[in-house]
């Protein structure tokens, strides 16, 4: 028992946030950074043009690089914490400025994409910013919770700049700004969804956080201002908590529905005469999968076997929409054809793209090659005291810092030495021949005893 017992107590000291943690000094930090006035104002707006052109030309490290200047996070720490010391003002202020910060981040995406000439066909990284998934709920929910814990604890690190990374606020703006710009609703809906879904999750996780590490109430001085505001409070809470979770669950099934599709679509690939040539998902009124098939026409009990076979993969029958594009039925099979290529377009760019990589690299390995017999003649030709050469390439690294110069090792058998002129305009040859600036020569002379003691050996072999 004596084990368990200092074992929990080992695990309590190293978990125990009561040396390590200043509510104090984290409450003043998070109320003056609520509010977006001056400076603020311009870093804001700067850090949402940055971010919409990085979505514009789908730079994940321009996009990085936005959410890293950005003062976004301030005003949602700002509620949270307002929820969790019972303090009106401090919340009403938060939201009054997030509402800000919203406006500001739209009008200033909204322009930008209004008067880009940049026009991409495929805008992968805009496409991402308008489905929200429970991994966009998690990460916001575990940011969350590290971005309190950093702005609680006494020395402060680089976490509230990975916590601006992964919780990832300005993407969603500025692709809400594109929406705008476009007359383009679902990006619009979708982007602000995913915002939203962000900053509720981060908000419960500084509200749990607060509560957690007993941060000080605020007290009222009139006892019925007090309790209107813990009744304000309470609603509030509600409001965040409930959606919150029920956002969860609904993305969790979700998920869910959507894994289990793609495993069955990947199974039932091909089936009798037909081809699957695409799917899509749908879950605004209920989770739904339209499957397109394309060749021969499914038969009756050949659509009844295929909707059977959902049922191993947790898919309902009425939850899947079979289209049909038959083959000889009047349907333009060039177009067909043409859907089917197009939707492995991409997948052959990518293998071009890694076939050109390694092709480059192959180049490169091949030019560093050495041609050892060729190298061999030219210097005999010029030096006929040479009877072998042995030619390395190699790296010479300092003891004291281990810096690298790469180079070449020359080690020449001659049957008499050379002169040190002789060596020197070796040195220089090599270097004009095989292209290194860093040549490193020995010599042996060889004498007849060595050469007998050669022979000798090679009669052995």
């Amino acid at each position: 028992m004596s084990f368990w017992k200092n074992l929990k107590n080992q695990l309590g000291s190293i978990a125990s946030l009561a040396e390590h943690i200043d509510t104090a000094a984290a409450e003043k930090s998070i109320r003056s950074s609520i509010y977006f006035r001056g400076p603020n104002v311009w870093i804001l707006v700067f850090s949402i043009i940055i971010a919409s052109v990085g979505l514009n030309v789908n730079s994940i490290p321009v996009i990085i690089g936005a959410m890293l200047i950005s003062p976004l996070l301030g005003p949602i720490f700002g509620i949270g914490l307002g929820l969790g010391i019972n303090d009106t003002g401090l919340l009403k202020s938060s939201l009054k400025n997030i509402l800000v910060m919203m406006s500001i981040s739209l009008v200033a995406s909204f322009l930008y994409f209004l008067i880009t000439p940049l026009n991409l066909s495929n805008p992968t990284e805009l496409l991402a910013r308008t489905n929200p998934t429970i991994y966009d709920v998690l990460i916001a929910l575990f940011g969350g919770f590290a971005g309190i814990f950093e702005l609680s604890r006494k020395e402060k690190g680089t976490v509230f700049s990975g916590v601006a990374i992964a919780t990832a606020l300005m993407p969603p703006l500025c692709t809400a700004g594109f929406g705008l710009a476009n007359g383009n609703l679902v990006y619009f809906i979708g982007a602000l969804y995913l915002f939203t879904i962000n900053c509720i999750f981060i908000i419960l996780a500084t509200y749990l956080t607060v509560k957690y590490m007993k941060f000080e109430q605020f007290e009222y001085k009139d006892e019925a201002a007090g309790k209107r505001a813990r009744r304000l409070i309470t609603i509030v809470t509600v409001i965040v908590i409930v959606p919150s979770i029920w956002s969860a669950i609904v993305m969790v099934r979700e998920n869910t529905f959507n894994e289990n599709v793609a495993e069955f679509i990947s199974a039932n690939k091909n089936m009798y005469s037909g081809y699957i040539m695409d799917y899509k998902t749908e879950h605004r009124n209920g989770s739904k999968v339209e499957v397109f098939f394309t060749g021969e026409p499914l038969s009756a009990s050949e659509k009844n076997n295929f909707m059977e076979s959902a049922k191993e993969f947790g898919l309902k029958p009425e939850q899947i929409i079979i289209r049909e594009h038959a083959l000889g039925e009047g349907t333009d099979e060039a177009e067909i054809l043409k859907g089917i290529y197009e939707r492995t377009d991409d997948e052959i760019t990518r293998r071009e793209s890694e076939i050109k990589k390694l092709e480059d690299e192959l180049r490169r390995l091949h030019s560093s090659d050495i041609p050892y017999e060729q190298i061999t003649r030219e210097a005999v030709n010029q030096y006929p005291a040479i009877v072998s050469l042995f030619v390395a390439r190699g790296a010479d690294v300092e003891a004291k810092g281990y810096s690298r110069k790469d180079g070449l090792l020359a080690v020449v058998t001659t049957s008499e030495k050379l002169a040190d002129d002789e060596k020197a305009r070796l040195v220089n040859w090599l270097k004009i021949r095989l292209g290194s600036d860093n040549v490193t020569l020995y010599e042996i002379v060889s004498s007849p005893d060595t050469e007998k003691d050669k022979a000798s050996d090679s009669g052995k072999q």
